[in-house]
């Protein structure tokens, strides 16, 4: 190794082979995104379905997701149907592991040659070979630095089971639990063990598997109920039961359908898997066996399947999720715990990832001893299972106000709007300065904890010096006002994109960002310079709420006020500076330029553009002129046509003809002919957007 490096490599890991390897995926892009410039170089490794390191060309990071992109396209077996399928599907590729359509996605890397690519791995894999403490283990053979949790509490971590071993040990709250293993399942009496659980549980449980994310293979029991008790088990091993009889029955495109679900990894139990002794490595193998099958039922069983299911008592009351860092002075601190606020009654897969399926509120809403008490829990068991640099607590707070801690992970979900950089946001953290303090952490508790710590010291000392002179470099950056929100129907879409442009140039060498939020009506709208915490709650009309109601939790200002340090190392004073009002003047006294993130009106008509023009400030979309035609579908398709491009045939209603001349716009539609495509003439290209097949249609469309 060199004696000075000027820009450290920070190797990020992601992908893997786990359930939740699209969550690692996505995270590690954020990651990616989000390493500060002036300090790191990103160099992304991911890993792929046979633990292979590949030094990944960059085309591939912002795929929508995995299978997007791998296997290659040339190494997908031919299928009639439209299966997407992981490489663990592809039959051939084992017989070299993977290594030639692993060669596909860029440079392969052997362990040993890693340190010749990176000094430091930050981990955003999940679940087995990311969280267990094998990745950590192969990390320490080759002496490189990792983020997070050393081995032990690594492994520790990932087990449930020995999880609430270890809690009810130490005296902690825990739900009761019953374990179930493989070997008891298949060759036990289940109604005896049907009959145990409905011994020690008198009410509503879970059922999960023992060595998975918290969120996946999850049922809710009823102890009386053998069916549901047999089916969760199913569901936390990863087994699956169809008839083929009743299968063949089905639409064609219904029987796709449950094929696809079977096939997905996140909620059924994807393949290869085992069928009457056979094993099936692609979907459209199924398909062919249910077509001939003669059997009642097949039993499905996934090869990468699950040791040991657990059933755990139903905790009514809140949910919460903490997470739990090394302060400045190296002790835990918990940061402002989230409540989860769902749709369905378990925090599954669904619910946890997609958009909309549940809401996050920070703090959680209780009084602010009850909050404190939550913290107190967390650093407890932070410190009891010795989990160094950060780790992520769950746990519920029922009706009696009792504490129940649950699954702690040593790894986080790591995308924009995670527990991960929503709580550190809260304490006046953005997601590349929460990343620094991560790395910079990271090397403290290696070289302090590795007999061999030369190297990690010297990381360190000269990460140290960067930081500083980073500092200094703040003020020669160029302002960027983010403009993100509006009044529009994408005023939702517009906060995402605005987000990710603020989270892109906060981690660049030569751009420092500020959010503001932009609301109001065709009338008139307002700017609202905003904090960090506010930018990143759950939409626009939260962050709305929040800014015309903002109020700071004294439990809130009481944890910023203890991390103090951290924020004075990494952050920005003004970070968590209360809302105001923003004139376009004054925009133009702070920023250099503005970035419009905006959907539709104001952003896209040319009203922002106006205002910005009159005081010279650049902005990175089309001007006054052309915003004010392009907003008008109708007027941009006539100028298109106009101007000779070809254009499809359109017409323009407005609610007053309509309401007065209804039937002679209905007989001019019929004219055009059908199907026709519906959409409002002035909003998103994506909103309210209809294909019509007939007369009837059209008028319930618009009515």
């Amino acid at each position: 190794m060199q004696n000075k490096i000027h820009t450290m490599r920070i190797g990020i890991f992601f992908g893997g082979n786990s359930r939740e390897r699209e969550v690692s995926f996505a995270g590690g892009r954020t990651v990616y995104d989000n390493l500060d410039k002036n300090l790191f170089e990103a160099v992304p490794i991911f890993v792929d379905s046979f633990n292979n390191f590949i030094l990944l060309d960059w085309k591939y990071i912002y795929k929508g997701s995995i299978r997007d992109f791998y296997p290659p396209v040339k190494f997908i077996p031919q299928s009639t149907n439209p299966f997407q399928i992981y490489a663990e599907s592809v039959e051939a590729a084992y017989a070299d592991n993977g290594l030639k359509m692993a060669g596909e996605l860029g440079k392969l890397i052997k362990p040993h040659e890693l340190k010749n690519h990176i000094d430091f791995a930050f981990l955003a894999l999940h679940g087995q070979f990311g969280e267990d403490g094998s990745i950590q283990g192969v990390l320490e053979w080759q002496q490189i630095p990792y983020s997070g949790s050393g081995i032990w509490p690594s492994a520790a971590g990932m087990n449930k089971r020995l999880q609430k071993e270890y809690m009810k040990q130490a005296g902690m709250s825990s739900p009761d639990t019953q374990a179930i293993t493989r070997e008891q399942w298949f060759s036990g009496n289940r109604k005896q063990l049907h009959a145990a659980l409905a011994r020690q549980f008198n009410s509503t449980c879970e059922g999960k598997p023992a060595n998975q994310g918290p969120s996946v293979g999850v049922s809710v029991i009823s102890p009386a109920d053998f069916k549901g008790f047999e089916q969760a088990v199913n569901k936390a091993s990863f087994i699956h039961s169809i008839q083929p009889s009743a299968w063949r029955k089905l639409p064609k495109s219904d029987q796709i359908t449950q094929i696809q679900k079977i096939a997905d990894i996140r909620e059924g139990i994807g393949f290869p898997c085992v069928v009457e002794g056979k094993t099936l490595y692609h979907p459209a193998a199924l398909m062919q066996l249910l077509q001939k099958s003669k059997a009642d039922k097949l039993e499905l069983h996934a090869i990468y399947s699950e040791t040991e299911c657990l059933i755990e008592s139903f905790i009514g009351g809140r949910e919460f999720s903490c997470i739990v860092i090394r302060n400045a002075d190296g002790n835990p601190v918990a940061l402002p715990p989230t409540e989860i606020v769902k749709g369905n009654e378990v925090f599954d897969y669904r619910s946890k990832y997609l958009p909309g399926l549940s809401r996050k509120i920070t703090p959680i809403q209780l009084p602010d001893a009850e909050i404190q008490r939550i913290r107190t829990k967390c650093v407890e068991l932070f410190g009891y299972f010795n989990f160094h640099v950060y780790a992520r607590i769950d746990g519920f707070y029922d009706k009696k106000g009792r504490i129940y801690l649950n699954d702690p992970n040593t790894t986080s979900g790591m995308m924009p709007s995670s527990f991960f950089f929503h709580q550190a946001a809260e304490i006046g953290l953005n997601p590349s300065q929460f990343l620094t303090y991560i790395i910079r952490t990271s090397l403290y508790e290696r070289a302090s904890s590795w007999n061999r710590h030369h190297e990690c010291t010297q990381l360190l000392k000269q990460l140290d010096e960067q930081i500083k002179q980073n500092r200094k470099k703040a003020s020669r950056k160029k302002r960027v006002a983010v403009l993100m929100g509006g009044y529009s129907t994408e005023r939702h879409i517009s906060v995402e994109s605005g987000r990710n442009i603020y989270e892109k140039l906060a981690s660049s060498a030569k751009y420092e960002p500020f959010p503001v939020f932009v609301t109001g009506n065709d009338k008139s709208h307002t700017l609202y310079r905003i904090p960090i915490n506010i930018m990143l709650k759950d939409n626009a009309d939260d962050i709305r709420d929040k800014i015309m109601n903002y109020a700071r939790a004294p439990i809130v200002a009481q944890i910023t006020k203890e991390c103090k340090g951290l924020l004075e190392l990494y952050g920005n004073v003004h970070a968590l500076d209360k809302p105001r009002i923003m004139t376009y003047a004054q925009q133009a006294k702070e920023s250099d330029c503005v970035f419009i993130s905006l959907h539709g009106r104001p952003g896209e008509d040319g009203t922002v553009q106006r205002e910005l023009d009159l005081f010279k400030l650049p902005y990175n979309v089309s001007g006054y002129a052309s915003s004010q035609i392009t907003i008008n579908k109708y007027a941009t398709n006539e100028l298109l046509r106009k101007h000779g491009f070809l254009v499809a045939d359109h017409m323009l209603v407005y609610e007053k003809d309509w309401k007065a001349e209804k039937n002679r716009i209905l007989t001019e539609a019929d004219r055009m002919g059908y199907p026709l495509i519906a959409k409002p003439a002035d909003d998103g290209c994506s909103s309210a957007v209809k294909k019509i097949k007939n007369r009837a249609e059209l008028q319930l469309y618009a009515e």
